[in-house]
């Protein structure tokens, strides 16, 4: 039995390694300018090496966007219990704002990569995460205009969850996200109390 975990173990090291690696370069270079081969480059590895961890580019980016996507699938969670559909959709936005402030490089990066929309358009799991959060943001005014402030929000706070804003503090930009957006939805902009 040790011996079996002891084997299991490089090999999970080596995955985390690979996507260490594809987050660094998807950062520098976007999804759709990283290939498989560059992360062989980058790790010395030969691509069969690559291909044993993952058939394909797709294959990495959703190992990538995991642990991503289950914090977005509880922020959601926890948005949906709330009561009201104001505090739902601040639920939401302060949650995923808080989100693409601590994955700030990849979550910016990503957000305008239009092949990654691309890739993730077939996995169902990803898509009804997106329409579950922008139902979230959109009930607030119901409607076209809803549905497109909800779409202004979510692009808006990965985009500039990026590159643009890295000189912001993680607690100014958040603080900055999610006034922008709460005003972009119509809530209410909470004033901090001074004692």
């Amino acid at each position: 039995m040790d011996t079996i975990a002891a084997q299991a173990h490089p090999a999970s090291d080596t995955r985390a390694r690979l996507i260490d690696v594809a987050v660094s370069l998807f950062t520098r270079h976007s999804y759709a300018g990283t290939s498989l081969q560059m992360i062989a480059d980058h790790l010395g590895f030969t691509k069969a090496a690559i291909y044993h961890h993952f058939r394909t580019r797709e294959q990495l980016l959703l190992a990538v966007l995991e642990p991503v996507m289950e914090e977005l699938a509880e922020v959601i969670d926890a948005a949906e219990a709330k009561r009201s559909v104001s505090a739902r959709a601040d639920r939401m936005l302060t949650g995923y704002a808080a989100l693409a402030v601590r994955n700030r490089g990849l979550v910016g990066v990503l957000a305008a990569d239009p092949s990654v929309a691309e890739a993730l358009d077939a996995h169902r799991d990803w898509t009804q995460l997106i329409t579950r959060q922008l139902s979230l943001l959109s009930d607030v005014d119901p409607g076209p205009a809803g549905r497109v402030k909800a779409a202004m929000v979510f692009a808006g706070l990965a985009a500039a969850a990026g590159p643009l804003s890295a000189e912001l503090s993680d607690d100014e930009l958040q603080s900055y996200l999610v006034d922008a957006a709460r005003r972009t939805l119509g809530l209410r902009i909470r004033r901090p109390r001074h004692a």
